[in-house]
């Protein structure tokens, strides 16, 4: 890009093609009109986002007149808010943006306003503050300048070219931890506004046409994605919340099918057998007369009972006989929880192997040894984590459980038996800190990346052969 002081001379005529590189607009065509001062944008769904002290504006821009595809989202720091009176004699009050400006390889920054120009020709009006020093004008011609074409937005290149905006997000967490202030942290830092919203206090309008999460009283805004972190105890409810920003079109880290099979450990076995993902042998039972038989499938003692919504390694006992096994299955059962018994994988010795999946890697992986006279390896019953080297099977094996249950970010337990990796558990809520302190490794910006990823502009699907013109 020229620098303003190696600009080489240029003539418009009143209408030209340029670009906006900085909202990922690289073509679209702009009147020039030397009578008014400001340039303006077509834009809609305006919004304003961030703090008081760096307030950020976003907005849709449909670059093509007459058309509603492609749609682009776009993001820029506000600077200020301004009366602007059109050609018409109206005023209106509109948000102005600073932007770059490019023409035939050269950009320069330019001031514009946003305002809806669906029922003008141009999709943008460049006015005489955009209009530099060595730009002349030649008002009876038009495209002196090279000619763009609107099939750049139909091209793969436009996906992988979008620029990084500043995104608003939202953390569904009532927690005050590590995770979500890293989150928090690590996405202001990226330029993006994060908000942490508790998901008990989230309530829904349910409706076809225009359905809604509200929040203390107020419509939630359109979010850029939602981070779920959400507790075993709320799980009903926090599926339900994030039913319903899917079903806004919001892009969620983690679905609510995903989450709700995952947190129910019976349901989770049966997708993990489903897909022929290797675990420990499981059997479940309703009835205190299949105590024995249950006990049976699983192999002979020492084996595992697990409360079925058991988390952090609680409500999960080891039975080291046949008559334990029986006393613990006894007492569940009279508690009425729901459980299952689990083969015991001896060889395992009290470690397993924690893989942190985002996206379509296995970004991190440590090994958790538990406790002193402790079988469990969870770091919140006292184990200890440190960084691991994990084997082939292993990666796979982490990233079929994750894609089983279409996670995006999970954390995939496995154990190391005789016979090749099995999967313990599928947490979809995994903690940072733990992965984070014993491997070094910044695993949140890895989640951010996947984010800002995915919730690019994609290139519009062609409905019509042939190029559109202006």
């Amino acid at each position: 890009m020229s620098e303003i002081s190696a600009f080489k001379p240029l003539t418009f005529g009143w209408e030209e093609w340029v670009a906006l590189p900085d909202l990922g607009l690289p073509a679209i065509s702009a009147k020039v009109d030397t009578g008014a001062r400001t340039s303006a944008l077509h834009a809609y769904d305006i919004e304003v986002f961030g703090s008081a002290d760096t307030p950020k504006v976003r907005f849709m821009v449909h670059p093509v007149p007459g058309q509603t595809q492609p749609a682009i989202p776009c993001s820029a720091p506000l600077i200020d808010r301004r009366e602007i009176t059109s050609s018409n004699g109206e005023r209106e009050m509109r948000y102005v943006i600073a932007t770059t400006l490019m023409v035939n390889d050269q950009c320069w920054p330019i001031e514009v306003t946003l305002t809806n120009r669906s029922g003008m020709t141009s999709r943008m009006l460049l006015g005489r503050q955009a209009l530099t020093d060595h730009i002349s004008i030649s008002p009876t011609e038009r495209h002196l300048q090279p000619e763009l074409d609107y099939d750049v937005y139909h091209s793969s290149d436009m996906h992988h070219a979008a620029p990084k905006r500043a995104l608003r997000i939202a953390v569904l967490s009532r927690e005050d931890n590590y995770s979500t202030n890293r989150l928090v942290a690590e996405g202001e830092a990226r330029g993006h506004t994060v908000e942490v919203i508790d998901t008990t206090r989230c309530y829904m309008t349910i409706n076809a046409l225009a359905p809604e999460v509200h929040y203390d009283g107020k419509r939630l805004p359109r979010y850029d994605a939602v981070i779920p972190r959400i507790g075993a105890s709320i799980t009903p409810y926090g599926t339900a919340v994030i039913r319903q920003f899917e079903t806004i079109g919001t892009y969620c880290v983690n679905g609510s099918a995903g989450i709700t099979a995952s947190r129910d450990k019976l349901h989770a076995h049966q997708v993990l057998a489903s897909r022929q993902i290797g675990m420990p042998v499981t059997a479940f039972a309703a009835s205190p007369k299949d105590t024995g038989n249950l006990i049976g499938l699983v192999g002979s003692a020492p084996l595992i009972v697990k409360l079925l919504e058991s988390t952090q390694g609680k409500g999960v006992v080891l039975a080291e006989t046949k008559k334990a096994a029986e006393s613990v299955i006894s007492a569940f059962r009279g508690l009425k929880a729901n459980f299952l018994v689990q083969q015991f994988v001896k060889e395992a010795a009290g470690e397993d192997i924690r893989c942190l999946v985002i996206g379509s890697k296995v970004v991190a992986a440590i090994k958790r040894t538990g406790a002193d006279g402790d079988f469990r390896s969870n770091l919140h019953q006292g184990g200890t984590a440190r960084t691991a080297r994990i084997t082939k099977a292993e990666r796979e094996t982490a990233l079929r459980a994750a894609r089983a249950f279409g996670l995006n970010m999970a954390g995939v337990d496995l154990l190391r038996s005789d016979d090749g990796p099995k999967v313990l558990e599928v947490n979809s809520s995994p903690g940072f800190e733990g992965v984070e302190a014993a491997t070094g490794k910044d695993i949140v910006a890895r989640l951010y990346e996947e984010i800002e990823l995915r919730v690019r502009p994609r290139p519009a699907i062609r409905r019509k052969a042939g190029r559109k013109s202006a």
